[in-house]
């Protein structure tokens, strides 16, 4: 039996279940991508499956609608798999484990994968029917969205003849995406020297910044949140001012388009240094108490004093030194807001992780913006910077932005529909995530296209729900639509 048994549209939740039993995080799609292509067979529908993993089913028409213009499914396959600190699961291998509460959807301990397994299971629902006269489907299913839409990027769309598509990856019901953002990835690498420790006595400190809030690196970023991994940066930056320190150990973040919640990092500091130092931790932890308060109440910084000598390989002073000024230097969060749309932002970039390996600390960027000229100079500026501080950086998975097309046929359509059910308007938005829309609408000569979806929450943290009746309702929009 299953968790989600007896939840309403039963194909959905069925097939949305189905998904979840199947590991699939960004990088890890192939057993999701034969899954869809064995559906595909067991119905005998049309179905391509490209060398990247990405799929297309296609449906004929029914009897009486065969002569009206298709209409394309699109979704993508991946998720964020992330899990919370002690979640005993390992999601590259094992099924989620849902459960349902108060009316919605979660993961126990780990991201639900809504986005964008809910679009999948719409697809697949609407393609499993038998019971309702549709037009022509064209099914669109991506893989590795969420690392720069690599799916998207490559995919062959030559065989479709539908111009008009609907994109399952929107998470508020009832609002409209009609444009988004561009993005890239950019990569920055610091090389980083050993050497013995030698002369002096010290002793290692662990310090560990947990408990904030997280988020999508572009639905949130505009809120101020913090970025575990910044903060902590900053606060070894400060340390070294006064203090010196060798970095050992550090890592932060699961994926760079998730404002990271937890970051940490070992040092060494000199014995005659640490009852200066406890003080300090003790002073500048209460300032950062005090500065995120009413935004990230949860924050914690945990930090552990070892008492035996250290006599040890480490990082070198100069090292940690253009590690803690790159990490600094480089830009984070919001960098411009948008002209022509109130409270949209134009231009961010959101570091997701860092981790510290052997010779190299890595930086891995998300970075957004409206306006691809912004964007690219952006992603030249990080690069300056980097080159400036004697570290590199690479600029990979760039893809467009999704302009507003002031004549919509299929968004006048669609907005008439939601009136006719809602008895309301629905909400036409810009949005400063990327969505494959604006890829895709390159591979297609004159798309025409509307992005919606149910409620989600907390999307790409361990603490994502779905509503289960706004997917309901979403359900029954879909089907009225087409």
């Amino acid at each position: 039996m299953g968790a989600l048994d007896g939840l309403q549209p039963e194909r959905v939740f069925h097939f949305f279940e189905e998904i979840s039993r199947i590991p699939h995080g960004s990088g890890n799609t192939r057993a999701i991508s034969d899954y869809l292509r064995d559906f595909a067979g067991k119905r005998g529908l049309f179905c391509r499956q490209d060398a990247l993993g990405n799929v297309i089913i296609i449906k004929e028409a029914a009897p009486a609608r065969q002569e009206e213009e298709p209409y394309i499914l699109q979704a993508h396959m991946d998720m964020v798999a992330v899990s919370a600190p002690d979640a005993q699961i390992d999601m590259k291998t094992e099924p989620l484990r849902l459960k349902v509460q108060d009316g919605r959807i979660f993961a126990v301990g780990t991201s639900l994968g809504g986005d964008d397994g809910i679009g999948v299971a719409y697809c697949l629902a609407l393609l499993d029917t038998e019971a309702l006269p549709l037009p022509r489907l064209e099914v669109i299913l991506t893989v590795d969205e969420e690392t720069g839409m690599e799916g998207a990027t490559d995919i062959d769309l030559s065989m479709l003849r539908g111009r008009r598509m609907i994109n399952l990856d929107q998470e508020e019901e009832g609002v409209f995406i009609t444009s988004c953002a561009g993005g890239a990835r950019v990569d920055v690498e610091i090389p980083m020297e050993r050497e013995e420790t030698s002369g002096e006595v010290y002793r290692l400190v662990e310090l560990r910044i947990t408990g904030l809030a997280g988020g999508h690196s572009g639905m949130e970023i505009g809120k101020g949140l913090g970025n575990a991994i910044r903060l902590l940066g900053a606060f070894l930056s400060g340390l070294s001012r006064d203090f010196p320190i060798r970095l050992v150990r550090m890592k932060g973040g699961l994926a760079d388009n998730a404002i990271p919640r937890e970051a940490e990092a070992a040092v060494l500091v000199r014995e005659t240094d640490i009852a200066e130092i406890r003080s300090y931790v003790e002073r500048e932890e209460q300032k950062l108490r005090e500065t995120w308060l009413e935004k990230e109440p949860g924050f914690r910084l945990e930090k552990v004093y070892y008492n035996d000598r250290v006599l040890e390989e480490t990082y070198t002073s100069e090292a940690t030194e253009r590690a803690l000024t790159c990490l600094g230097q480089l830009p984070n969060g919001v960098v411009a807001m948008s002209e022509d749309v109130e409270g949209l932002v134009q231009t961010s970039l959101n570091l997701g992780v860092l981790s510290l390996q052997d010779d190299c600390l890595r930086l891995s960027y998300a970075v957004r913006s409206s306006v691809d000229a912004d964007k690219e100079a952006l992603c030249g500026q990080m690069c300056q910077i980097a080159e400036r501080a004697g570290a590199k950086a690479a600029v990979r998975n760039a893809y467009p932005g999704w302009a507003y097309r002031k004549d919509s046929p299929l968004r006048e359509k669609m907005v008439r529909v939601y009136e006719e059910m809602y008895g309301k308007k629905p909400v036409l938005e810009a949005i400063h995530a990327g969505l494959e829309c604006g890829i895709l609408a390159g591979k297609i000569p004159g798309l025409d296209c509307v992005s919606i979806g149910p409620d989600l929450k907390n999307v790409h943290t361990a603490e994502e729900s779905m509503d289960v009746a706004s997917v309901g309702r979403v359900w029954d929009y879909l089907l009225k639509v087409l």
